[in-house]
């Protein structure tokens, strides 16, 4: 079992994978877990991030899994339904997004405005309001839509003010989040796993059958062990028409006796079950 110390340390072989280019909300949530002198490694897509730390390129990965304001990120929902990694720490990252334009743009130029799909959902009133006939354009993240207004005039990114800074960018307009109390939950994902901390978390996977009651049944043995839910959100299952995954959060490890009592009057009332990960919460 991993000490509690080495799932949190940087060191020369703590490499962590995450979704960028650099400046992403990504990164700042590697920052904020791992200091900034944590070795990383940029990769394009979500499921970059899973490959690399599968494959040992990188010790840890961090994901984004759910917006306060847009809710799930399914990018990344759908790839720990088949991953092996275990979640092992999560982190929540306060979201402010700027309107970001090269310092030789005028507005009346912007033919384009492009960010991540999330962060454009965020901002879509705002948008609505004062921009309504500029087309929107879906990139991998909103550090590289800065990339993309750095070199013209005429796009605009929506990004934070770490992407302004690094790709040399001005803010035209500052916090056009649609939600002032705007966060996001990242994911740490290792090959390892976490040890308890007494204030922990467990994030499972289960399939159900597609009959009466089922989702009643899977949650009776949380009410009977007195196991808060934190979470509890449906997915379409990949392999199955019209059958559905169920993502739960749950208060406790899965070393913890109620924990493990729970786990053992699941089996028979659901098809099957993926342990995600038991890892320390949040803070705050």
């Amino acid at each position: 079992m991993t000490e509690p110390a080495s799932i949190n340390s940087s060191g020369s072989d703590d490499v962590v994978a995450f979704l960028g280019p650099l400046g992403t909300f990504s990164q700042a949530a590697v920052d904020r877990h791992f200091g900034p002198d944590a070795p990383k490694l940029s990769v394009p897509t979500i499921d970059d991030v899973f490959a690399e730390v599968e494959a040992g390129r990188a010790r840890f990965g961090v994901v984004p899994v759910e917006n306060s304001t847009e809710g799930a990120v399914n990018n990344t929902q759908d790839c720990l339904v088949d991953t092996s990694l275990h979640i092992v720490a999560e982190v929540v990252i306060p979201i402010e997004h700027n309107f970001l334009l090269r310092h030789d743009a005028v507005p009346e130029g912007i033919a384009r405005i492009v960010s991540h799909r999330q962060s454009l959902g965020q901002c879509r009133r705002w948008l609505k309001a004062n921009w309504p006939n500029v087309d929107k354009h879906e990139v991998s993240s909103n550090a590289e839509a800065a990339r993309l207004a750095a070199a013209d005039p005429h796009t605009a990114a929506i990004a934070g003010a770490r992407a302004a800074a690094l790709y040399g960018l001005r803010v035209h307009a500052q916090c056009i989040q649609d939600q002032h109390n705007n966060s996001t939950r990242f994911l740490v994902l290792s090959r390892e796993q976490a040890p308890p901390t007494g204030r922990d978390k467990t994030s499972i996977l289960v399939y159900t059958e597609n009959k009466p009651g089922a989702l009643f049944r899977v949650l009776e043995p949380f009410e009977k062990q007195q196991v808060s839910l934190t979470k509890i959100e449906t997915r379409p299952a990949r392999d199955s028409i019209w059958a559905y995954v169920f993502f739960i959060d749950f208060e406790g490890h899965g070393e913890d006796p109620a924990v493990r009592s729970v786990f053992a009057q699941l089996q028979g009332r659901a098809v099957k079950i993926k342990n995600l990960g038991s890892y320390p919460m949040a803070a705050g």
